[in-house]
């Protein structure tokens, strides 16, 4: 036999393997969704709760020196405050410049250890949201959401 006809005869021995792989797999996956499918029992199936966010207000970009020593190192930040209702965000909008204001007080305190790992993001998130509820007076902010967060 000569070279290309033995590899010709591979080929397709390997191409057969492989349709009938892929075959067995399929065979497989239907056979597993059959058996995890519950059988009906006329009830009717309850629908879990779905993950709603609350309204969302998007406070301006916020520019601060961080506390670090020659102070050369700036945050740049971004947030998006989720609110439990309609009414916080009138709350928000009235009250905005306080709660800039408190933002402001709060950030240039951190330096960059504080806020370049993942749990001091955390942190600051709620100290933050500690902050405006405090100054809130109808209705809540139940998460804060960074858009922009760059530290340099």
């Amino acid at each position: 036999m000569s070279k290309t006809v033995v590899i010709i005869i591979i080929t397709v021995i390997l191409l057969f393997m492989g349709v009938v792989g892929a075959g067995f797999f399929i065979l497989w996956n239907k056979i597993s969704q059959i058996s995890q499918t519950p059988p009906n029992t006329g009830e009717i199936p309850i629908e879990e709760e779905e993950n709603v966010i609350g309204p969302l207000y998007t406070l301006d970009t916020m520019i601060v020196n961080l506390a670090d020593h020659g102070g050369k190192r700036y945050l740049r930040v971004t947030m998006a405050l989720e609110l439990s209702d309609a009414e916080a965000q009138a709350t928000i909008e009235s009250r905005l410049p306080q709660i800039r204001d408190a933002i402001l007080m709060i950030l240039p305190t951190k330096n960059y250890d504080d806020v370049s790992t993942t749990e001091g993001k955390i942190a600051l998130r709620t100290e933050v949201m500690e902050k405006i509820n405090g100054l809130m007076t109808k209705g809540q902010v139940n998460n804060i959401y960074f858009t922009e967060f760059v530290v340099q």
